[in-house]
């Protein structure tokens, strides 16, 4: 059996997401991703959006808290494998894997054939079952 490895950071943040769900953007919520942001060097949550955005409430509504702790998960986790399922997770694949897969032409024998960038794959998400994972046995 493969062993997993539950960072205390994702810990805190599926707490704050969970908390979020249930009761809105309350200090709780706000004092679990602040201590990601602060272990990271960034100001709190709140100092943040009410001195450098151009939606300075955002942190105040329960949707806007959402996408707040969502862009917190994808980048704290980045390199870690989550990304995959929490967008399958928040069920925003239909948005997020309907893109093109793209990249350079490796068969190119010059560097103007070479960098060419070519679409190498078109992924197709689009039914509700898309988001139940196949196991094979």
């Amino acid at each position: 059996m493969l062993g997993t490895e539950l960072r205390l950071a994702d810990l805190y943040l599926m707490y704050a997401e969970a908390l979020n769900e249930v009761s809105g953007p309350t200090t709780e919520v706000l004092q679990y991703v602040d201590a990601i942001r602060t272990r990271a060097g960034l100001e709190g949550v709140a100092t943040s959006w009410q001195n450098y955005s151009l939606n300075p409430s955002k942190y105040t509504t329960k949707t806007g808290m959402r996408e707040i702790i969502q862009r917190e998960r994808t980048i704290e986790l980045a390199y870690e494998g989550k990304n995959f399922w929490d967008i399958k997770r928040w069920k925003k694949g239909t948005r997020e894997f309907n893109q093109a897969i793209k990249g350079w032409n490796v068969f190119g024998t010059k560097e103007a054939s070479y960098y060419q960038v070519l679409t190498l794959y078109q992924q197709r998400f689009v039914a509700p079952r898309d988001y139940f994972y196949q196991f094979m046995i």
